[in-house]
């Protein structure tokens, strides 16, 4: 029996699972399971790295014990955030956490030397306070990349730690926005402009290529080698390689983040992409993921935080339900949402601003989250019907996310749109595909979704 290991690290948790074909079918098993979560120090956001790849390291030892040594493994993380390595392969300074303040001022020196306009036309990237381009520069201002001799991104990052073997994969890069929307490799005009050293950037790899093997004091702590494989390192991009359905399905890849889009062979970056801060990012065999981010379920996951976590998921859902007569929206989108000190407050405060019903229980602040997003999904819909031509009557659900039945009861009912909901571990799957495309278990990506349909129910909504 051949195993592929999927290490799927996202920003609130991460988790390792092991994929097998049996009878036609991807059976999936989960073997470990670790929390993430961003640290302060010093007043800034940062990842505890050497715990996530302590993580990591731990969660491969436990496939040993189950006596199921993969052929391949793949790690996918979340993009935007980095690592620096010097010339004796050192990591500089802190990892920074894309949810940190750090970039605010120096991103209007970003726009003062390519104007955002600009910068979309390039590169088809929204904007947003964290990307990538706007931590470099910072990093340069401050001096960080004085000594920089590279730039990985965290999946690529942690593929160094496990083989000694530095590459950049494509989907990551994308969500960096310093990828050319007409080349699709980095955008070298940018990063002169910018005065960023051009030897950070290294050559771009595609999913279901070689990394390469552990390196020896890996071996010895695990037990193994194995082959590590770079799946779509992107978390999203490896969830949209798992949605049942082959051509150009709609989608929302639905967790701490709601990725709703499409996959377009080319990117879009026209004035009415631009206008709805619509992103294009990378997928597999370098298709582009026309797509909104929308701030996600982190709402509720944060505003449970503040409950001391003494409601479950369910019973928000529960709550939610038994509220009459609220209709209170907020944007979600909105900046006061990505890192408050109190979420809670946040949706509150936005409330009263707009002369809405302030939220006070917890069935409301639910609510609120859930038609909220509902509501922001239909808008996004719109935009990409309005912007592409194309016209749908179906959203994949597909993510941790898919679980929320109220909240997939919602969002049929605002978009006027039949719901799909599931797979759950999309993001697992995606990453298994790339590593059985990579060892010929599957001949094409076609093929990979219909073994996805035949393997996992789907719940129909609406």
């Amino acid at each position: 029996m051949k195993y592929y290991l999927s290490v799927d690290i996202g920003a609130s948790s991460g988790r390792h699972i092991l994929s097998h074909i049996e009878n036609g079918k991807l059976i999936l098993e989960e073997v470990f399971r670790f929390e993430n979560g961003m640290d302060e120090v010093d007043g800034h956001l940062i990842w505890d790295y050497k715990k996530l790849f302590k993580n990591i390291v731990e969660g491969m030892k436990e496939c040993k014990k189950l006596g199921k040594v993969p052929e391949t493994m793949g790690i996918d993380t979340w993009g935007v955030d980095y690592a620096l390595i010097d010339k004796d392969d050192n990591v500089i300074g802190e990892v920074f956490a894309y949810r940190d303040s750090r970039t605010e001022e120096p991103i209007k020196k970003v726009h003062s030397i390519v104007p955002f306009e600009k910068l979309y036309e390039r590169t088809g990237s929204q904007f947003q306070i964290y990307n990538t381009v706007y931590q470099l520069y910072t990093d340069k201002l401050s001096g960080k990349l004085d000594k920089a001799e590279r730039f990985l991104m965290m999946p690529d990052f942690f593929n160094f730690l496990l083989t000694g073997v530095k590459k950049n994969e494509f989907t990551n890069a994308s969500t960096s926005g310093i990828l050319s929307a007409k080349t699709r490799e980095w955008d070298m005009e940018t990063v002169k402009d910018l005065g960023l050293p051009e030897k950070l950037f290294g050559e771009l790899s595609d999913p279901a290529t070689l990394v390469g093997t552990l390196k020896p004091e890996i071996i010895e702590e695990v037990g193994y080698d194995v082959k590590v494989v770079l799946p779509a390192t992107h978390d999203t991009a490896s969830a949209v390689m798992a949605v049942p359905e082959v051509g150009c399905p709609l989608y929302i890849s639905s967790g701490t983040w709601s990725l709703l889009g499409i996959e377009s062979p080319n990117a879009i970056s026209t004035a009415d992409a631009l206008e709805a801060n619509f992103t294009n990012e990378g997928g597999y065999n370098r298709s582009t993921r026309f797509l909104k981010n929308i701030m996600g379920l982190w709402m509720i996951q944060s505003v449970r935080r503040e409950h001391n976590k003494k409601y479950s998921w369910g019973d928000y859902v529960v709550l939610s339900k038994e509220v009459k007569d609220f209709n209170s929206i907020v944007d979600v989108n909105d900046q006061c949402f990505l890192a408050p000190d109190s979420m809670i407050g946040a949706i509150q405060d936005y409330c009263r601003k707009t002369n809405q019903r302030v939220p006070e229980t917890a069935g409301e602040l639910a609510l609120c989250v859930y038609d909220s997003l509902a509501v922001c999904y239909a808008k996004a819909i719109e935009t990409i019907e309005k912007v592409t031509g194309y016209k749908f009557d179906t959203i994949h659900v597909v993510g941790g996310g898919c679980q929320n039945g109220y909240l997939n009861e919602l969002t049929a009912k605002r978009t006027g749109r039949k719901v799909m909901a599931g797979p759950v571990e999309a993001t697992a799957i995606g990453n298994a595909i790339a590593q059985l495309l990579y060892d010929g278990a599957v001949k094409d990506l076609n093929e990979a979704k219909m073994l996805v349909k035949d393997s996992f129910d789907v719940e129909t909504i609406g």
